[in-house]
């Protein structure tokens, strides 16, 4: 088979599984690309998270596990009542949620599993400080599985691969010559920053929105979420890298555009109340 023949063949079985995967995050609507199933990330996920149940070691602070448990809950209950109300498909209810405190003082972050598994550790307290804290930091992460940020990544690190082997093929092997040349994957990095880089943080931006959102749905404060971010500021002693080579915003944008978009959640998303 011809170079032209296999591009063309190529080009239509793209188009084919590509077009029938756009979809819309929930709330915002930003078009998205999922060809990867997502019942498969979450069923990965849930081993993955076992594996680290046992690995790492699990704080024996009761107090604060049952309080991350309970913020989970009241935003578990909330989200999906604020779908319903609106007429929408719950984006979580195939999710089995579970919530896990790790004992390692020196990690700030929490993270939160396709499919609804999250993770706190106890570093990340000492910028928390109190409940809303807290909250806004799970509204996060769980922003990242109810907007499926991790199927939208794998499904853009897929088309991204296969994209780069057609080119490479088109051009007759220049992109494995430039790598072969520069002794490195010089064309990975260069996709890292130029394509991965600016999506991940447009991921982190709308995680921050919607967190704010589900956090204010839950009957937080969600003033405490600029306060967050200046403490972590603070903690890190103002070191970060460039924002271009990194996965998210500077805290500087972060907090600018989380006191931008405060009142309109305040406003368009008030506490639910549950029966």
């Amino acid at each position: 088979m011809n170079r032209r023949k296999f591009l063309s063949y190529i080009g239509c079985g793209c188009c084919g599984f590509i077009l029938p995967s756009c979809t819309t995050a929930p709330i915002t609507e930003r078009k998205q690309l999922k060809i990867v199933s997502e019942a498969n990330l979450n069923a990965r996920a849930a081993k993955i998270y076992e594996k680290i149940k046992e690995k790492e070691k699990m704080s024996d602070d009761i107090n604060t596990l049952n309080e991350i448990k309970e913020i989970g809950k009241r935003m578990e209950d909330s989200i999906s009542e604020y779908f319903d109300r609106e007429n929408l498909d719950d984006p979580t209810k195939n999710f089995d949620w579970e919530y896990i405190l790790i004992d390692k003082k020196k990690v700030r972050n929490a993270w939160c599993m396709p499919g609804g598994k999250i993770a706190v550790y106890t570093g990340i307290l000492d910028a928390t400080k109190n409940t809303n804290g807290l909250a806004a930091v799970m509204g996060h992460e769980i922003a990242h599985a109810v907007a499926k940020h991790s199927v939208e990544r794998a499904s853009r690190g897929t088309l991204l691969n296969l994209g780069t082997k057609i080119i490479d093929v088109a051009s007759g092997g220049i992109l494995s010559d430039i790598n072969r040349t520069t002794g490195q994957n010089t064309i990975g990095l260069l996709a890292q920053l130029g394509i991965l880089n600016p999506f991940n943080r447009k991921q982190e931006s709308e995680a921050d929105y919607l967190g704010m959102i589900f956090s204010s749905l839950s009957g937080y404060d969600i003033r405490e979420t600029t306060k967050i971010w200046e403490r972590m500021k603070k903690l890190n002693k103002g070191k970060e890298p460039p924002e271009f080579m990194s996965t998210h915003p500077s805290s500087d944008n972060r907090i600018r555009d989380l006191n931008e978009k405060m009142n309109e959640v305040i406003l368009d998303y008030p506490p639910i109340k549950l029966t």
